[in-house]
């Protein structure tokens, strides 16, 4: 399991390194200058802020942020407030300052904590998202259910992550096989529960994987070497796996 430490490197290496930044931009369709977190795609910040269905003045959090790239576009788009959590300090502090210079610090807010035991009150928040970072989770609902407690009576949830085609594919680590969030969200108290495949981001991701494979790293970028590393061992279950958006009701 990775930990903030390894997290915290990651965030630093990327933010510095202008090939691994482009990588990412190409083949998930990102404009230019803009920090990825993750694996979403363009279009699909684009279907995670209609399904949160947030109104101008709203609170929106974003958990494990990162860099805080994909809360403050949707942010952006809806008018609303956002708090994003991330357990990596660097990635943190670059939120920050992107916040600053994409206009948003008046309403943008970044800190370090865990997102299985938020410090933010009952019930405070509109609507979450966590973006391909849930099966992370220890125990494995814990997120799930603090996504639960701070959201208020009818906010909407939007959560991106993979799923095993077949749960006891030992070709997976253990916290992938029990990726169910289907099962999972309605054990954690949501209602109107939705988990749809998504396989034109899972295209982009191995478009991704693949053009990370085939870059030359004449200069020893570390984040290069990190990124084919992960490139590397997702495309050994690439196949066994399936990308999914899941959106629920509190």
């Amino acid at each position: 399991m990775p930990d903030a430490t390894e997290f915290d490197a990651w965030h630093g290496d990327v933010a510095s390194s202008s090939l691994v930044n482009s990588l990412f931009q190409r083949a998930l369709g990102l404009p230019p200058g803009f920090d990825s977190n993750s694996l979403l795609t363009w279009s699909g910040i684009s279907e995670v802020a209609a399904a949160l269905r947030l109104s101008a003045g709203q609170t929106l959090v974003d958990l494990a942020c990162g860099r805080g790239a994909y809360g403050m576009e949707v942010a952006r788009r809806t008018g609303a407030r956002l708090a994003g959590f991330d357990f990596a300090p660097s990635a943190v502090a670059i939120a920050l300052r992107n916040a600053v210079s994409r206009d948003l610090a008046g309403r943008a807010w970044f800190g370090v904590d865990d997102y299985t035991a938020v410090a933010m009150r009952d019930h405070c928040a509109d609507a979450v998202m966590c973006i391909d970072a849930v099966q992370f989770s220890e125990p494995p609902l814990a997120a799930l259910r603090e996504f639960r407690r701070i959201l208020v009576a009818g906010g909407r949830l939007a959560v991106t992550a993979w799923e095993p085609i077949e749960p006891v594919d030992d070709r997976l680590p253990e916290r992938m096989r029990r990726m169910n969030l289907s099962r999972d969200l309605r054990e954690a108290g949501f209602s109107h529960v939705e988990v749809t495949e998504k396989p034109d981001w899972y295209a982009a991701e191995r478009t991704l994987w693949e053009s990370a494979l085939e870059a030359e790293n004449a200069d020893g970028d570390p984040a290069l070497v990190s990124l084919q590393k992960e490139g590397a061992r997702a495309l050994e279950t690439f196949a066994v796996k399936r990308r999914v958006l899941a959106t629920a009701t509190a």
